[in-house]
């Protein structure tokens, strides 16, 4: 076996995939696969979560709004269905790749209320009730929005109370979800990040299992390099 094959075959033993971008990378710059290949998988095999759950959170960043990158989608809910997920586990991590959308809107309406403020609803109100029991990292800032639009947060919380499938993920589970699309640099959402790990640990999660998850999206920006070595590939002269 030559250099590059053992490159070839301990990067696939690594991540778990070869594709055209990899190969062009190994004639250009195998160096960047030998070092890539270490650093990307060091938090997905020496963290606490298990297989499965590093997958379904790969497929929660790759499906994401922000990323859209459907090869790696294809690749992760294979890995995650062969580590033991379920159609559920599946849907229900879609499930939380659409609210991600959420946290832009509170965001806004935050900037609206700081200019033109209106009365808090009451702590007993039943859609506050139904605030802290169901979404209490973004509490606050639901009730806020509730006081300028509660029939919006009532749909909102419908469908995050609704949408879920039967038998998918645990709370702390979906939390891992949720903190690995916020604390990911294609959102980056560092007040959300920080009321789910003090929600995290509150529900029993580990430093360690938090951090796990947050580290798991750093390399998605491989992507950018993926993609220029696919065009590097299509521009270049064919060898002699």
């Amino acid at each position: 076996m030559n250099d590059l094959e053992a490159i070839k075959s301990r990067f696939i033993a690594l991540r778990g995939y070869w594709r055209p971008w990899t190969a062009s990378l190994l004639q250009a710059n195998p160096a960047f696969l030998i070092h890539y290949a270490e650093y990307a998988g060091y938090p997905a095999q020496t963290g606490p979560l298990s297989a499965r759950m590093v997958e379904l959170i790969y497929v929660a960043l790759d499906a994401s709004a922000t990323h859209l990158y459907e090869a790696g989608v294809a690749t992760h809910m294979r890995l995650a269905q062969q580590a033991g997920a379920s159609e559920a586990d599946i849907f229900d991590v879609l499930h939380q790749v659409t609210l991600q959308g959420v946290s832009a809107v509170l965001h806004a309406a935050d900037l609206l209320h700081e200019a033109a403020p209106l009365p808090a609803l009451p702590d007993d109100d039943p859609l506050c009730v139904r605030i802290e029991k169901r979404w209490p990292a973004e509490a606050k800032r639901l009730r806020r929005l509730a006081s300028q639009d509660p029939g919006y947060v009532s749909v909102l919380l419908d469908f995050v109370e609704g949408g879920l499938p039967e038998g998918g993920l645990n709370d702390s589970e979906r939390l891992l979800v949720r903190l690995a699309l916020h604390a990911c640099f294609t959102h980056g959402d560092m007040e959300s990040t920080r009321a789910l790990i003090n929600q995290g640990l509150t529900l029993g999660l580990t430093r360690a299992e938090l951090l796990q998850s947050m580290q798991l999206g750093g390399h998605l920006a491989v992507h950018g390099a993926a993609l220029g070595a696919t065009v590097h590939a299509k521009i270049s002269p064919p060898a002699e």
